[in-house]
């Protein structure tokens, strides 16, 4: 049975239903459907694919979404472009107003088999909300189909941001990588990260780039970048991040974050506090 989310309104002002079963998207005759979807803090989508690629995106609230390969932590701003055919799961963090994207096959083909981090711009913002305001199967060569093709052109325009925390398979890293997910700011070393999981530090430096790609600080940090904007995103000053996640100085801290996305935290709080 489909579930309806009642807060969607056409041109008109005069509501329309539209789905939130995600099923209910897969096969429409047309490029790009969007659909809002309500969660509550805490919520869970298990594991599943589907036949479109889909662009996940949250206007309000943040998500943690995993795939076999990697753990993506998301605020506003953030969406995550899952590629066709690959199986992913989702938490919510708190309350979040979910406004996602499915891409059929084809149209999705030039964006690539990797899931990636995409910044969303005010226009891209805009036209997946207009394009929520049209019927599902909006009229070929009108409104919804002339906003489809902008959503398009705007996805494959838009920039990505490399942050993305690969997930380990050894139950001993996996131990670990998920300890310090819980707890990012977390003081503890490698010598009792190991000692925890019932290996030596010696054991878990050689599995982190076998296992993940990375070497360990190298994923810390990718750690520390995700929770860091989601902090940014709820206001917090650069120098009570820094504190949170262990730095020295609200310096060192902008530095690592400047080297690995060529801006500063302050270029990023700054920019969200300018819309809020």
């Amino acid at each position: 049975m489909n579930t309806i989310d009642p807060t969607l309104f056409g041109p008109d002002g005069m509501p329309f239903s539209r789905s939130t079963n995600s099923k209910d998207y897969q096969h429409l005759p047309r490029p790009v459907a969007a659909m809002s979807k309500q969660y509550a803090a805490g919520a869970h989508t298990p594991m599943h694919n589907h036949v479109r690629a889909q662009l996940l995106y949250a206007t309000q609230g943040v998500m943690r979404v995993a795939t076999e390969h990697g753990v993506w932590i998301l605020p506003p701003r953030r969406a995550l472009l899952i590629p066709v055919g690959v199986q992913h799961e989702l938490h919510t963090l708190n309350d979040l107003s979910m406004r996602t994207l499915y891409i059929e096959a084809q149209a999705a083909a030039v964006f690539g088999t990797d899931c990636k981090v995409l910044e969303v711009s005010t226009l891209l913002r805009e036209l997946i909300l207009a394009l929520l305001t049209e019927p599902l199967e909006y009229t070929l060569g009108g409104r919804g189909d002339w906003l489809a093709r902008l959503i398009l052109s705007e996805l494959a325009a838009a920039e990505t941001v490399p942050i993305a925390i690969p997930w380990p398979r050894d139950r001993r890293l996996l131990a670990v990588c998920s300890a310090i997910m819980a707890a990012p700011g977390s003081r503890r070393s490698i010598d009792e990260w190991a000692y925890d999981a019932g290996a030596s530090a010696r054991t878990l430096i050689r599995l982190f780039p076998k296992e993940t790609g990375m070497h360990y600080r190298q994923w810390l940090q990718q750690v520390h970048l995700a929770d860091a904007f989601c902090r940014l995103n709820r206001g917090e000053s650069v120098g009570a991040i820094a504190s949170a996640l262990g730095y020295a100085s609200p310096s060192a801290f902008s530095a690592m974050f400047r080297r690995i996305l060529g801006r500063t935290p302050q270029h990023y709080l700054a920019e969200w506090r300018s819309e809020n």
